[in-house]
């Protein structure tokens, strides 16, 4: 008989979205079982049961046995941010008042703010104090639920070396802190000034130069790139995401978040795992991402934030198949929130998606966004034993009561890492 270290039982909602190891569509992305009285089993740091009590095993329990009550409790999968710029020095809290007064996101950059503000910022500062910065930044995670990030470097650009910087930080978080860190190196997040005349040039300069000592590196899992109107065309972004596959990287891009460029056509091209953004993805943008196999990384919190009142269309992407993920975006400009729970909510009240919708969309879906899906985004026998328990009868009432905090516990890897005041 298995020694069981962890049980969580009397669970009024359980949600294992147990299934394929790969990520849901179409109707398939809000079929969820919702289990009444469920119980979850953990021996170690892996499921050992999740599902009903009629079902559940006999155990023998370990002498570090701990039992947890879940009567009145939401237990679903450890959530998962799959997209976030969680490294960044300082803070932009300066453009607030610029963004109200009618200044695009644009225009701010072309005055030196926006990400070139938290270029400077994060050169300045020193591995040591990114760190304290990001820890805040981790911690606000792991209290929404979240128990894996994908981070991505992008602050030092043309400096290789803020770039090493960024990703030591990273990778520090992920070893100090109770969350796993995914890492994904992003050089060509805005063009460096000298090359503004010839982006091309410093995408060659990426190429040639960088992602070998990326490489070489072994850290980064994906390599990203901003396909936007006045950062790197279709052409240049695909040559770059290319190049990448070469060197062991697998690609994904940020499309179609301000103009709509030829981003999903590349990301399919490619065969990128994720496209990021895709705000003004046109009809034509979701069959290309359907017919590429590319999951539809969608980040509703900097809509809200960009205050236009323009999101992606979730619901069509769904309809036609293309897999949905939900992201945070967590950065200081464009989206300064750690709130995952928050942007599930905006997901649904903005973009139409139904409260399983967003969840597969923060767990199986986000698994696979950062292929993680063998080890995470369901509770299932064999699984990593991250979970999320919230302190709400049902998943509706988590996303109904908007704007509150309502984990009540996390557990990683088979260990309470969180829990409420």
């Amino acid at each position: 008989m298995t020694k069981v270290t962890l049980a969580i039982e009397n669970i009024s909602e359980l949600i294992t979205v147990a299934g394929e190891n790969a990520p849901r569509m179409g109707k398939a992305q809000g079929e969820i079982e919702k289990i009444k009285d469920g119980v979850v089993l953990v021996s170690g740091d892996k499921i050992l049961y999740a599902g009903n009590k009629e079902n559940a095993p006999k155990y023998e329990k370990s002498d570090d046995f701990v039992l947890i009550d879940g009567t009145g409790k939401t237990v679903t999968p450890g959530l998962i941010d799959s997209h976030t710029h969680l490294v960044h020095g300082g803070s932009r809290e300066n453009e607030l008042d610029m963004k109200l007064n009618g200044v695009t996101y644009l225009e701010i950059l072309e005055r030196g703010g926006g990400i070139m503000s938290t270029l400077r910022q994060t050169k300045e500062m020193s591995e040591d104090e990114l760190f304290e910065q990001a820890k805040k930044s981790v911690e606000r995670l792991i209290s929404y639920g979240v128990t894996t990030i994908e981070a991505k470097t992008g602050y030092g650009i043309d400096d290789f070396d803020t770039e090493m910087k960024q990703l030591n930080v990273a990778d520090r978080l992920g070893k100090e802190l109770p969350v796993e860190i995914v890492k994904t190196f992003m050089a060509a997040h805005a063009i460096p000034e000298k090359y503004k005349s010839n982006p091309g040039e410093f995408i060659d300069i990426v190429i040639n130069d960088y992602l070998p000592k990326i490489e070489a590196d072994g850290r980064c899992k994906f390599c990203d790139v901003f396909c936007e109107k006045g950062v790197f065309n279709a052409e240049d972004s695909k040559r770059l995401l290319e190049a990448a596959k070469k060197h062991g990287l697998t690609p994904k891009i940020h499309a179609d978040e301000i103009e709509e460029i030829g981003g999903t056509k590349t990301a399919a091209d490619v065969r990128a795992i994720s496209a990021e953004h895709l705000i003004k993805c046109s009809e034509k943008g979701v069959d290309e991402l359907k017919e590429g196999g590319v999951i539809a990384n969608l980040l509703p919190g900097t809509s809200f934030n960009m205050g236009d009142g323009i999101f992606a269309p979730a619901r069509l992407m769904i309809e036609k198949g293309v897999p949905v993920a939900i992201s945070t975006d967590y950065n200081p400009g464009s989206c300064p929130t750690e709130n995952i729970q928050l942007c599930m909510y905006l997901a649904c009240l903005n973009m139409k998606m139904t409260p399983a919708e967003a969840l597969v969309g923060v767990t199986i879906n986000a698994a696979c966004a950062i292929d993680e899906q063998d080890k995470k985004g369901s509770l299932m026998e064999g699984k990593l034993a991250d979970i999320t328990i919230f302190d709400a009868p049902n998943i509706n009432y988590v996303l109904y009561h908007f704007g509150v905090n309502h984990t009540d516990k996390v557990i990683k890897n088979g260990k309470a890492v969180y829990e409420s005041k």
